[in-house]
């Protein structure tokens, strides 16, 4: 049987960063109950041969990730990931990453843009989507809801494995979270009502099977009838996922320049960025250091901690 490591409270290595202190319940600030509760956890799923070390997804950050989503209750935290692995088998996860392909993304983006570009100034990956500009007729004539939930999941395995790892080394510093802009400019609530089956499947996936992941999240251009919407959502979230949400009115910028560096925030939106093709098809980040236009993949999230 495979040993526990004995310096999970430790600092990840490649650190270059001398101002980084690890918030609370990550590697390197655990409470003695949080180390023994992973330890605990990780013992486990060795045990019953769920967690298999050494495979790239599976790691102390992992774990900690769905123990802090259970506030460390080790029988919550080993159901939610014991339902996830399940999950990833039952969905085609693997299948997804490996096959998937969207060529109609350049056609999807134009009725439902959804995308990452760059990143806030602590490192997160920024993803952005513009939900006043969704055409749903248009959007279901070049795709299906089925499609977009296996773009959903491709998108949400990029950001762990590719956006994340590379976000990490450019910070000199671990980036566990995103930092998530939705814009609301123009929304129609006949159509979020149209689209809310959607929503409430990918924020289920998102909440289930990739906790806390949101660092940030603005709701930006909220209107008027946002209030009703918001009923509609937030019984969707877990509070620890509704705490993190800032809802804001027509005037974002200040905030959002207050967290994201102007040069790395797209110009409908207040700062500099006009990438060739539009921000929207860039890919552009730490992860994509050509920063070329992407034909096949691109996309991203809904609200998910």
């Amino acid at each position: 049987m495979a040993t526990i490591a004995a310096s999970a409270s430790a600092l990840p290595e490649g650190i270059t960063d001398p101002n980084y202190k690890p918030l609370p319940g990550r590697l390197g600030n655990l409470t003695i109950p949080q180390q023994h509760a992973l330890e605990k956890l990780k013992k486990e799923l060795i045990a019953e041969e769920i967690y298999i070390e050494g495979e790239p997804r599976m790691s102390d950050a992992t774990l900690l990730r769905f123990l802090r989503a259970r506030k460390f209750d080790v029988p919550k935290a080993k159901e939610m990931f014991c339902n996830n692995e399940k999950w990833r088998k039952d969905f085609g996860v693997d299948d997804i990453v490996q096959n998937f392909k969207f060529p109609e993304l350049t056609t999807v983006d134009k009725y439902y843009p959804q995308f990452y570009h760059k990143h806030d100034k602590d490192g997160r990956p920024v993803y952005v989507e513009r939900l006043g500009l969704l055409d749903l007729n248009a959007l279901y004539a070049a795709t299906t809801q089925e499609r977009q939930l296996k773009r959903f999941v491709l998108e949400y395995e990029k950001f762990l494995y590719e956006r994340l790892p590379a976000c990490s080394a450019a910070a000199g510093h671990p980036v566990e979270t995103s930092c998530t802009i939705m814009d609301l400019q123009n929304v129609s609530l006949t159509n979020f009502y149209r689209v809310k089956d959607y929503v409430m499947q990918a924020s289920k996936i998102g909440q289930d099977h990739y906790p806390e992941c949101m660092g940030k999240f603005y709701i930006i251009n909220a209107p008027f009838m946002f209030s009703t919407v918001w009923t509609l959502i937030k019984p969707w979230l877990d509070e620890v996922t509704v705490a993190k949400i800032d809802i804001i009115g027509k005037d974002y910028k200040g905030k959002l320049l207050a967290q994201i560096d102007a040069n790395d925030l797209p110009k409908q939106f207040g700062g500099n960025c006009d990438c060739p093709g539009g921000c929207s098809l860039s890919d552009a980040g730490p992860w994509n250091t050509a920063n070329k236009t992407v034909e096949s993949e691109s996309g991203g999230r809904v609200l998910s901690a």
